[in-house]
């Protein structure tokens, strides 16, 4: 289905702008879908990426490097990380090096989560099969294009 029949808009100004409101209507309908799967552990999908990114690291991170590495740039970390902490899903303690910083580590309890998780991948995956791996490509190669498009102020 279009995104004039979905947004129920049949004129819009150029087509640059139904490309702009296309992406951001694609990412809160894919948003959605992903976060539907993640309600039934009860973790949202910042919290999801966050623990993502600590599996994903061969040493403790600091809420200053988690931040630079999540999807969400708008987020608090900190706050996040503390709502981790509060469900035993990750683990903070002083960092050696820096003793301004805090290093966060997963826990047991948030990689036996992660694990589970994983087994969603296949539905997660399903969301977007509808498009080949071409199509897929070609998506990526423009998506990458628009955002170093240089901002006019």
């Amino acid at each position: 289905m279009g995104i004039d029949k979905d947004i129920q808009q049949t004129t819009f100004r150029n087509e640059y702008q139904k490309m702009g409101i296309n992406i951001i209507y694609t990412a809160n309908w894919l948003n959605e879908r992903i976060a539907q799967i993640l309600n039934h552990e009860k973790i949202t999908q910042q919290q999801y990426n966050i623990l993502r990114i600590l599996r994903g690291s061969d040493t403790p991170l600091s809420t200053l490097k988690i931040r630079e590495r999540m999807l969400d740039k708008m987020s608090d970390t900190s706050r996040i990380v503390d709502r981790l902490i509060t469900k035993e899903l990750v683990e903070k303690t002083a960092c050696q090096a820096d003793k301004r910083l805090v290093d966060i580590t997963l826990s047991k309890k948030g990689l036996l989560l992660l694990e589970k998780l994983d087994h969603f991948n296949d539905q997660i995956d399903a969301i977007l099969k509808g498009i080949n791996e071409k199509e897929a490509s070609t998506i990526n190669q423009i998506l990458d294009k628009l955002r170093d498009t240089p901002v006019y102020k």
